[in-house]
């Protein structure tokens, strides 16, 4: 079994960032999640109510962030890792009231005109402490501006399986894995407990839970019900449709395209 992806998405819910290697950090990957798009109340986006934030690209450059649409490449904005605009401000992430810091308004006004609306990027700072629910990793384990666990798995094997199934095949993009694992049969990541990528362990603790956003083609922003009703139809407990494996880490270190994956 070996890690044949790596992903980052360093604002929540814009492009991610295909890497070679990271460093694997408690609240997540380097990077990971460590912006977020809020509105004008300090409420988070994301794509479930804002489909053009799929269409949003984002890259890495030696200053920062570079922001482009998808369908004008050339126009970007930088959101700088020196920040220009440096105001702590509370923000909510779902259940979630936690401070962060405001980055830039040239980067808060690009966002405005291409989202429609009059929206703030802010980054998570190390005194940003989200913790993580309690269930799942201890009393001070804490998580990016992830939704809920610092990383997300989910074999190939699994989105081959649903290809399958459904008329036109959709891409792991649509899921927003960090760790994407080759060499297993489809679903077998649900019966794992303690893994090792590479020389990093790794707790997987629960299923993820998907919403209408995997209904969105990260290409075009385009929604398509099929994606999430097929897999209604054979990965639902409940009221919730699964699909992939939140992770949680148990040490830090370095995580690299072509590690081999061990069941502890």
């Amino acid at each position: 079994m070996i890690l044949s992806e790596i992903w980052v998405y360093p604002v929540k819910s814009l492009g991610g960032i295909r890497l070679k290697e990271s460093l694997a950090e408690e609240r997540g990957l380097q990077y990971d999640r460590r912006w977020l798009v809020v509105d004008e109340k300090g409420t988070f986006l994301t794509q479930r109510t804002n489909a053009q934030m799929a269409l949003l690209d984002v890259a890495f450059s030696d200053d920062g962030l570079l922001i482009s649409h998808r369908y004008d490449p050339v126009n970007q904005i930088l959101v700088p890792f020196e920040r220009e605009d440096d105001v702590d401000i509370e923000v909510k992430i779902w259940n979630d009231i936690v401070s962060a810091r405001t980055v830039s308004n040239l980067a808060d006004e690009w966002l405005s005109e291409r989202l429609g609306k009059i929206v703030r990027i802010v980054e998570m700072t190390t005194g940003t402490q989200r913790r993580m629910n309690p269930l799942y990793a201890g009393t001070d384990h804490t998580v990016s501006f992830a939704d809920d666990f610092p990383f997300l798995l989910i074999s190939q094997a699994s989105l081959d399986d649903l290809n399958s199934k459904l008329s036109q095949s959709v891409e792991m993009k649509r899921f927003r894995p960090n760790f994407v694992v080759t060499g297993t049969a489809p679903f077998e990541e649900d019966l794992w407990n303690t893994i090792t990528i590479g020389d990093t362990r790794f707790q997987v603790t629960k299923p993820c839970e998907r919403c209408v956003m995997v209904n969105i083609d990260p290409k075009t922003g385009i929604k398509s019900p099929e994606t999430l009703k097929m897999l209604s139809s054979y990965r639902k407990e409940g009221k919730e449709i699964f699909f992939g494996q939140n992770v949680v880490g148990l040490e830090s270190g370095i995580v690299r395209e072509g590690d081999s994956i061990t069941l502890l």
